[in-house]
């Protein structure tokens, strides 16, 4: 399994912190966000490389913080050549960038790059081993403003997704999910199929996988802990209190 790791935004909510800085290398308690992720990543038997996604404007910083750090899983950084927030490729056309530029023919998780998690993603691979189909996380979410703004989905009693809604302003469920999905070998062609569709949002994960559900099964994995998204000042402030307990 390939992990791709998307870390090509540009992080505009954080602005002027990461106006000329990558957001996923922002320290969190002495360690990158990166590094945090990568080192539970390095815990996973069935991981054996590491594809980080980066823009042109930030690629040189990533490169240089790769070759300072020391890894015991093969890291990748790849530049998807975008240079502006306007001119982005988004997050599913970087995805099928990786796949063509790294010849991936394999089984991928994909980690938003500006994520953190309170527990590891390890049962979240071995929940897709047990499935042998697409994976999401979820979580459920009581709060109906919160739901508005991610993706929420819809489950069967087997936690099979029935239907998953990008941002919907009448949730069908209190089921979020958060940006860390898993693609088996055979299907990565419907990410290709889906940037070429004209009808398939790819600049949302989410949107995609409202998309993806319709062709293939896909599974949701139930969050045994919490899920830390770095958007703005506030909650990058919040990350640093939580981490330093």
């Amino acid at each position: 399994m390939k992990c791709i790791i998307l870390a090509a935004g540009y992080a505009t909510r954080l602005y002027p912190l990461t106006k000329n800085f990558p957001k996923p290398l922002l320290d969190v308690q002495g360690k990158s966000i990166l590094d945090w992720l990568i080192a539970d990543i390095e815990s996973i038997p069935q991981i054996n490389e590491v594809i980080i996604v980066s823009n042109h404007k930030f690629y040189q910083q990533f490169i240089n913080w790769k070759n300072a750090a020391s890894f015991h899983t093969d890291v990748k950084v790849i530049d998807d050549g975008s240079t502006a927030n306007d001119n982005r490729l988004g997050a599913v056309r970087d995805i099928g960038f990786a796949i063509g530029m790294c010849g991936i023919d394999d089984d991928i998780l994909v980690m938003a790059g500006d994520n953190l998690l309170d527990f590891s993603v390890k049962g979240f691979v071995e929940f897709y081993y047990e499935k042998k189909a697409a994976c999401i996380m979820c979580h459920y979410e009581p709060s109906v403003e919160k739901l508005r703004r991610t993706g929420v989905v819809l489950l069967d009693e087997d936690n099979r997704v029935l239907e998953m809604q990008e941002k919907p302003e009448t949730p069908q469920s209190n089921w979020a999910v958060p940006p860390f999905y898993i693609y088996p070998q055979n299907e990565l062609k419907y990410i290709l199929d889906g940037i070429a569709c004209e009808t398939c949002s790819t600049d949302a994960p989410g949107s995609f996988i409202a998309w993806y559900c319709q062709r293939a099964e896909v599974y949701a994995y139930l969050m045994p802990g919490k899920r830390y998204d770095i958007g703005n000042m506030e909650s990058y402030k919040e990350i640093q209190i939580i981490y330093k307990k």
